[in-house]
């Protein structure tokens, strides 16, 4: 009668553990990058401004919000290159109607930034990715699940065409943040994939 008794607590405490251990998956899932994109990907586009001179100077930023407000919105941010290297780097946060202009406030200092129809901005993303890889740099790390924020909008309803580099060619300009070690290897990667005079190279200004 003990022994029976013991299994059947150790059966439950299994089963509490298996319980426990589902619940914390689920949550998991529900708390990743993807799952958090698509919750956002279902509410209503707020805003989609990208920097307005950005093929002019070759990098910019590209920004689209949902919400179902204009008070909590989902801030998807793009910072891109429109010369050479594509999707720069990329952010998705949460974030207020107060502090969402503040942050665009800053973005603004440099270059300011325009409306742009959603379904530009994504043809953007899409071909400055797909160029960049073209010449083997590697797709920017979370692109392809903070771009899933753009939902169903249909970059066949934009007929733009865009001309990266510069008289045909990409032009890498490293950035700030970019060290002697990496700037060898990005001329590396472009000298591997392109001709000889292929590709321009320029220091910042």
């Amino acid at each position: 009668m003990a022994a029976n008794m013991a299994q059947k607590r150790a059966k439950k405490a299994q089963k509490r553990k298996q319980v426990v251990a589902e619940k914390r998956r689920v949550e998991a899932v529900e708390a990743s990058l993807p799952a958090r994109v698509a919750r956002a990907a279902a509410m209503p586009i707020r805003h989609c401004f990208l920097t307005r001179s950005v093929f002019d100077i070759g990098i910019g930023t590209l920004v689209l919000t949902r919400g179902a407000t204009d008070h909590h919105l989902a801030l998807s941010s793009f910072l891109i290159d429109v010369l050479c290297l594509g999707i720069k780097d990329v952010m998705f946060a949460s974030i207020d109607g107060d502090d969402f202009e503040g942050y665009m406030a800053k973005a603004n200092l440099g270059s300011p930034s325009i409306s742009v129809d959603p379904s530009y901005a994504r043809k953007l993303l899409r071909e400055l990715a797909a160029g960049s890889q073209s010449i083997g740099f590697e797709q920017y790390r979370d692109f392809t699940a903070v771009e899933r924020i753009f939902g169903d909008v249909s970059t066949d309803a934009s007929d733009a065409v865009f001309r990266f580099g510069r008289d045909g060619k990409p032009v890498y300009i490293p950035g700030p943040k970019e060290d002697p070690p990496l700037i060898r290897r990005r001329i590396a990667q472009l000298e591997k994939y392109l001709d000889e005079g292929g590709f321009g190279f320029e220091t910042a200004a």
